[in-house]
C-alpha cells in the first residue's frame, strides 16, 4: 500500500489552516502546517512534499516568492494557491508563476479537497502516460522529451514553465485536433472552471512567443476561430 501523501501547507490564518488540516486529514492525507512565510520556505526546502497549500498573503515571505522556489526545484510539487484577493489579475499571477489552481476565499473546504484530489489524480496519469509513452517526439524542428521534461527547437533548448510544458506536449500528444480553452483546462489543468479560460489564451501566448518563428503568425499551435486551437506537428501551417 502505497504511504500517505504529503500535502504541506502554509496559512497564517490558524483558523482555516485548522479546518483545512481536518478535512484533508479525513481524506487520508499526511498535514503540516507552517504559520508564516519563513517558516514555510523553510518546510519546502526540507522536500518531500506532494502537494503545497499556499496563502498568497504571508508575513515573512509571500506566497508568489514559496511558488517561485518551488517551481525553481528539480522535483514538481502541485500548487494550489489560497487568497482573499479575487481579482483576475492575482489569480492569473498566481497560475502564471507555476500555481496549479487559484482558489478564492471564502471557500467550500469540501471543494478545496476536492481540488487536491483532482490534482493528484492528473499527475498519476501523467505520470502513467509517460511511462507508456517514454519516446522523443520530433516535430518538423520541434523536439520534446517527455522524460527530462525538455523541449529543443531546431537543437536549442527552450525554457519552458512546468505548465507550459505540459501544455506543448498534451498538443503535440494530439496533433490535428481542435480543442476549445475549457477541453485544455479539463485536459491540461485538471479542472474545468469559468473565468479560467483566459489562463489559457496566456499560456498559448507564451509558447508562442518560445517555439514560433514569428509568433504573429503561428505555425504549430493554431487558434481555430469559434473553436479553440489545435497543433499541427509538421509546423507547416497556414
Amino acid at each position: 500500500m502505497e504511504g500517505m501523501k504529503r500535502i504541506l501547507i502554509v496559512e497564517d490564518d490558524s483558523h482555516i489552516a485548522d479546518l483545512l488540516a481536518l478535512h484533508l486529514r479525513d481524506e487520508g492525507y499526511q498535514i503540516e502546517h507552517a504559520a508564516d512565510g519563513i517558516a514555510g520556505m523553510s518546510m519546502l526546502e526540507q522536500g518531500g512534499w506532494d502537494a503545497l497549500i499556499l496563502d498568497l498573503m504571508l508575513p515573512g515571505i509571500d506566497g508568489l516568492d514559496i511558488c517561485r522556489r518551488a517551481r525553481s526545484m528539480t522535483r514538481y510539487t502541485p500548487i494550489i494557491m489560497i487568497s482573499a484577493r479575487s481579482s483576475e489579475v492575482h489569480r492569473v499571477l498566481g497560475l502564471e508563476l507555476g500555481a496549479d489552481d487559484y482558489v478564492a476565499k471564502p471557500f467550500s473546504m469540501v471543494e478545496l479537497a476536492a481540488r487536491v484530489k483532482a490534482l493528484f489524480r492528473r499527475q498519476e496519469a501523467m505520470s502513467r502516460n509517460l511511462q507508456m509513452d517514454a519516446g522523443r517526439l520530433d516535430m518538423g524542428g520541434l523536439t520534446i522529451d517527455p522524460i527530462a521534461r525538455a523541449v529543443w527547437m531546431n537543437q536549442q533548448p527552450i525554457d519552458l514553465t512546468p505548465r507550459e510544458f505540459d501544455l506543448l506536449y498534451f498538443f503535440a500528444k494530439n496533433p490535428d485536433k481542435v480543442f476549445s480553452r475549457l477541453q485544455l483546462l479539463d485536459q491540461v489543468w485538471g479542472y474545468q472552471h469559468d473565468g479560467y479560460e483566459h489562463t489559457v489564451n496566456t499560456h498559448i501566448n507564451r509558447l508562442r512567443i518560445k517555439i514560433e518563428a514569428d509568433p504573429s503568425e503561428p505555425q504549430y499551435i493554431l487558434t481555430v476561430w469559434g473553436s479553440g486551437y489545435k497543433f499541427t506537428a509538421s509546423g507547416a501551417g497556414n
